[in-house]
Parts: structure tokens; sequence; C-alpha cells
């Protein structure tokens, strides 16, 4: 009241003078687009206060009811042992490893004499924590109807909502609306017009023709503009306008807590030390024999396992998991596995050469690094083709 008081007729006038232009100015001109929401569009939900927009992170589970019953130590193991590899068994595996390989030479394979085989075999232990984090956010969409039951009653905390986990030990993300946080707001892109302006053409309807590239030629005439220079805008189909793309013309949006339940499973291996100088990436492809499995709330250390690596290595990694993923999630089950991985070094001879290969794994994988006659010479064969093409098909010659 003071502040009209203070002001002079002149100044008055230009003031009501400009807002009467203000109003006849078009809904897009008074209603900048707005790209991101509105922080007043959100509500304040009781046990949600720091949700916002996008996420605020990783929710800690509350503490469980019961406590949770002590894990059991697993039995202790018996001496393991695993059959040895037998020659015709080492020759067999080299050979398919040969094959595979369309610059390799078969005569070593064929020709080679085995003198020696010795065993590598390697235990390798793992840890699968499986989780449950839960995080919320604030998440919208175009309003079809559906009723607004914000504060209609308290709304679950979020680990008070049910979801249903997937099987144990396999990742599974899942997105549910919260319930009784749900409200209808005006769609902040277009402000309740249930279009906003086309991008493509900034609203004009019109772009630069694409035959003339906009240069508007009259001798002679662009046939495809009529020497315009413009063309129609195919996006808008030349209105100048769009669909909302956020409200998809429903002008409202229904707004709501999201919360997101992602299921993990965290594995973790450890190779016991091997003198063979495989390298680890070449043994997790792999798997072995099964020694040992336990699987319960919470596992406990293999303590007096041999190797004592492995018992170690058991001790070291479950503190571990517990300590990074009990405090931002819920630990649902934990599984331990021993396996002893089989590895024989197979020495040869060919042409009163020594050479060596590994065969490894169940599945009986070959590593030859010092392979002694590889071919590298293809007759018209591109490079990037040459992996297709069956040995028996190309011709090749020594280097």
């Amino acid at each position: 009241m003071r502040f009209w008081m203070t002001l002079t007729v002149t100044d008055s006038v230009r003031l009501i003078s400009a807002w009467l232009i203000s109003s006849r100015m078009n809904s897009s001109a008074m209603y900048p687009p707005v790209m991101a929401p509105q922080a007043n569009m959100f509500c304040n939900v009781p046990g949600y206060e720091g949700t916002v927009p996008g996420g605020g992170g990783f929710l800690p589970p509350p503490m469980p009811m019961e406590p949770v019953a002590p894990s059991q130590p697993g039995p202790e193991n018996l001496e393991w042992s695993i059959p040895s590899l037998a020659e015709n068994e080492a020759r067999e595996a080299f050979k398919k490893f040969v094959s595979s390989h369309i610059c390799y030479s078969e005569d070593p394979v064929t020709q080679g004499v085995i003198t020696s085989m010795d065993p590598f075999n390697t235990f390798r232990y793992r840890l699968e924590t499986f989780t449950e984090s839960r995080s919320t956010e604030w998440a919208h969409k175009p309003h079809e109807g559906e009723p607004a039951d914000f504060y209609t009653q308290p709304a679950p905390r979020p680990w008070e909502v049910q979801a249903t986990p997937p099987k144990l030990f396999s990742d599974h993300t899942e997105k549910i609306r919260v319930p009784y946080t749900s409200s209808v707001k005006e769609c902040h892109t277009c402000h309740a017009a249930g279009t906003e302006q086309c991008r493509e053409c900034s609203g004009s309807g019109k772009k630069a023709c694409l035959v003339c590239n906009g240069a508007a030629k009259s001798d002679p005439a662009c046939t495809h503009c009529n020497g315009t220079g413009k063309d129609r805008c195919t996006k808008c189909d030349g209105k100048g306008k769009k669909q909302c793309e956020t409200c998809k013309g429903k002008r409202q949006l229904l707004t709501y807590i999201e919360l997101k339940v992602e299921w993990k499973n965290h594995v973790e291996d450890h190779l016991v030390e091997q003198s063979c100088g495989l390298k680890s990436d070449e043994l997790r492809s792999v798997k072995g024999k099964e020694l040992f499995k336990n699987s319960q709330n919470l596992v406990y250390p293999l303590l007096g396992f041999k190797p004592q690596a492995v018992s170690q290595a058991s001790e070291r990694l479950i503190k571990d998991h517990q300590t990074k993923h009990g405090q931002t999630s819920r630990i649902l089950q934990q599984r331990q596995t021993v396996e002893l991985i089989p590895i024989t070094q197979v020495n040869y001879k060919w042409k009163d050469k020594s050479y060596v290969y590994y065969v490894y794994g169940n599945e009986r994988k070959v590593s030859a690094d010092d392979y002694p006659q590889q071919l590298y010479h293809y007759h018209r064969i591109p490079m990037s083709c040459q992996g297709s093409y069956p040995r028996q098909n190309i011709r090749m010659t020594l280097p």
C-alpha cells in the first residue's frame, strides 16, 4: 500500500500500460519453457524428507527386529585331489586349440613328441554376497486419470514397501510407486497447454529448403520451394508446435515418489598363487572341481582349511563384504565356494626344440604362448575376413 502511495500518476499509468501489454502476449511468451520441474511441485512426505528429483543415494537398511542366527563353520576338509590328465587327452586338447587358430600349422601337433607332464593344480575361493538396496526419488508421468492419494493415509517408509526378490544370487532392478505419495500437478514444460514449441523450426513451422539450401533462387527458381527458400517443417507438420514431450498432451502430471529396489550379486574371487605362470584372467574363465560350497545368511570363515591361503582369503573377503555392502544395503544371503582348478604343464619337442603348453580347467582350455609354427600370409583373403574361412579352404605360405 505504501508502495503505490509513493508513485506519481505518470508512474502508475506506465505500470498499468505495461501490464496490459503483457497480458496480450501469447502463452509461450508469458510462460517461457521450463526444462526442469519446479521445486515447489513436489510435496513433503514424512519419512522421505531427503527425497529429491534425480535421487538422493541409497538408504541404509533398518536394524533387524530379531538377531540373525549365528553362522556355523563349515566341515573340516579332507585331502583333495583330482585325476591326472592322460597324454592322449592333453594331445586332443592341443589339437582342438590349434584348429581354432587359422594361422597355426598342425605340424607341431601331429609331429611333436610329449616329453613330460607336470600338474600345477590351484585352488580358487569365491565369495558371493547377495544384497538388496533401496533409493527414492521424485518422479512424474502424464496424468491419465489415476487418483491422487497423497495424504489419504501415511505413506509406508522406504523399507516397509513390499517388493518380491528374484532368484537368489541374480541381479534385478524394480521400480515401485510408493503408495499415498501421488498428487496431480500442472505440467511444468508446457504450462498446461499440452503443446510446446517445435525445436526443429523454432516455432516458425518452416525450415530451410533442402534442395536449394535456403538460397531462394529466382533465376531459375527452385522447383521444390518455388523460390522461397523455405520448406514445411516435417517435425511439427508446419504448425510450429507439437505435442508436449513431458505430459504427452495431457496437460497435467501425476507426481509421486518412486522407490528403486536393486538386488545385486557381488562376486569376488581369490586364486591361490600358482607357479606355472598362467594369467589370472585365463583361470577366471574356467571352472574347476567343486570341493566345498556353503550358503547362509552370513557365512563363516573357513578356519583351518588347507591350504592356509584359502582360509586367509575367506576371512579377509567376508570382512570386506560385510563392511562394504552392509552399510548401504541389506545382505540377504552369502555363498562361498572352493574349487580346485586342474592345470597341467605339457612339455614337448618338435624339430629338436623344446616347447610348452598348458591345459587348464574342466573345459580343458589350452594356453600356448610360444607356439612354434604360426602362418602369417594368406592369399586373396582380406585380413578382416580370414577368421571366417575354414582352414582347408585357405592356401597358406610360411613367412
